[in-house]
């Protein structure tokens, strides 16, 4: 470790900065945010400067810099063009043992400025040891979108309340617990979502249930988006981050599994082959192959699953592709959890509509021939496709079909028998917006050959209507 990283209390401390130029700029504004006090010695000082020092927010002196200058010092800055006043500089604290930054030049450094998060009360800061200033800006850039803006909000949420928790939980150890709990549950995405009353109507029942040792935890319903790792929001990312169990299934990319924590606990819940499922036992504790189940059983056992795992104070991310409120029965999931007072937040996600027609080019609605879109399940119950055919036979309207693959000859028949042009541009979009995306593109009536042609084995979105024709 080259450096000790250090936050300092700069407020009203003396502090100097040599030079009067840009970089002299940009080093007193970050002093003078801290509250630091600060003095200016330069040759000539820019326009910016001598504004501050005419506000009376520091103390200005344009002339030769002088050894004596640093006398007193907290902490010293030299900013200017000149190598041989730079060097002076740094030797003079030296001597003195004063903290002093040299701009530009970390073998004339005993403090390094590093590049700065700043979240109200939580600050970040990244250094590479003066190596490379512009590889410690591109890593704040990393690390600030992964940073929820309100940490700030949340950080004085929590020091308001560590007495009340201190008198309720007199033990350490269960205080530390509590405050896992609650920094990264349910009152914490509540909070950061802008909603203060819900985050202390959670934290007080939290607190309730810890002075009882009853913890529940929560429950995360991720959309992962149509398949692209990239695509997953920044809210989503989070959340995973902080899992205890992952719950997946088929249309999630495994690579997306990657951004969860190592601990985190992965629990497929989709079918496997011959479609066996992953199930529970009523009371959730049992996570295995139980042979096939149908779908509604299969529903019901990730129901309790979730349940279950909240139950235990766990963190517990139910990741879905594309969005959770997109035909992927997110709706019966946290009916189920309200039902029993478990918290539950939905993160939303780009939906396979969305994102693969952006891949393949297609703009949903135009203008001049599209002023709305349709989404509507291929999903076949009892071997039959079974929509209102009339209302989707619209000459100004995109149709979208979701799990439309071993439906989509029947689907296409119904279409024509309802009146759609045979000729309608159809296209098929297999794996979209990964790597393996593949499309196939023909008229309605000839669709459903051509995709058995290419051996398409989903899972796969369709879009049938005028827009086809305006791709990119």
């Amino acid at each position: 470790m080259d450096y000790l990283p250090l936050h300092l209390d700069l407020r009203g401390r003396s502090c100097l900065v040599v030079g009067g130029g840009a970089l002299a700029l940009r080093k007193i504004e970050l002093l003078l945010r801290t509250g630091a006090k600060v003095s200016v010695v330069a040759k000539a000082a820019r326009a910016g400067v001598r504004t501050l020092a005419a506000e009376e927010a520091l103390e200005l002196q344009e002339r030769t810099y002088a050894p004596t200058d640093v006398r007193g010092r907290w902490l010293v800055v030299a900013a200017t063009d000149d190598a041989a006043v730079n060097a002076q500089v740094f030797a003079d604290c030296e001597a003195a043992g004063i903290f002093a930054n040299t701009v530009d030049s970390p073998q004339l450094c005993s403090a390094i400025f590093p590049a700065i998060i700043d979240r109200g009360p939580v600050q970040a800061s990244i250094s590479t040891g003066g190596r490379s200033p512009t590889l410690a800006r591109t890593l704040r850039g990393w690390l600030e979108v992964r940073l929820p803006q309100g940490l700030g909000a949340l950080a004085n949420f929590a020091a308001e309340r560590r007495a009340r928790v201190k008198a309720a939980l007199p033990n350490v150890r269960q205080r530390r617990k509590f405050w896992d709990l609650v920094l990264s549950g349910a009152v914490a995405e509540r909070l950061l979502g802008g909603d203060e009353a819900g985050a202390e109507q959670g934290f007080a029942k939290a607190l309730d249930d810890a002075k009882s040792r009853v913890a529940t935890g929560l429950v995360a319903l991720v959309g992962a988006g149509p398949g692209d790792p990239e695509l997953l929001t920044l809210r989503g990312l989070r959340l995973l981050q902080q899992a205890d169990a992952v719950l997946y299934d088929n249309l999630v990319d495994r690579r997306i599994l990657e951004f969860a924590r190592r601990e985190a606990k992965r629990i497929y819940v989709g079918r496997r082959g011959g479609g066996a499922a992953v199930a529970a036992t009523q009371d959730g504790t049992r996570e295995q192959d139980e042979g096939e189940l149908v779908l509604g059983e299969r529903q019901a056992a990730i129901n309790a699953l979730l349940a279950a795992r909240a139950r235990r104070g766990e963190c517990v991310v139910r990741l879905k592709g594309g969005d959770p409120f997109i035909f992927a029965r997110g709706g019966e999931e946290v009916e189920t959890l309200a039902a029993q007072d478990i918290d539950c937040v939905v993160v939303p996600g780009i939906t396979a509509a969305l994102g693969a027609a952006s891949c393949a080019g297609v703009p949903l609605t135009h203008r001049n021939v599209a002023q709305s879109v349709r989404f509507v399940t291929g999903h076949r119950v009892d071997n039959a496709v079974n929509l209102d055919w009339p209302e989707l036979v619209n000459p100004r309207q995109t149709l979208v079909v979701y799990m439309g693959l071993l439906g989509l000859a029947q689907i296409a028949a119904k279409l024509i028998a309802q009146g759609m042009d045979p000729e309608t541009p159809a296209l098929l979009i297999e794996k979209a917006t990964l790597p393996e995306q593949r499309e196939v593109q023909a008229p309605l009536a000839a669709l459903p050959a051509a995709v058995a042609k290419a051996e398409v084995k989903g899972p796969t979105i369709i879009i049938i209507g005028e827009v086809i024709n305006h791709r990119r």
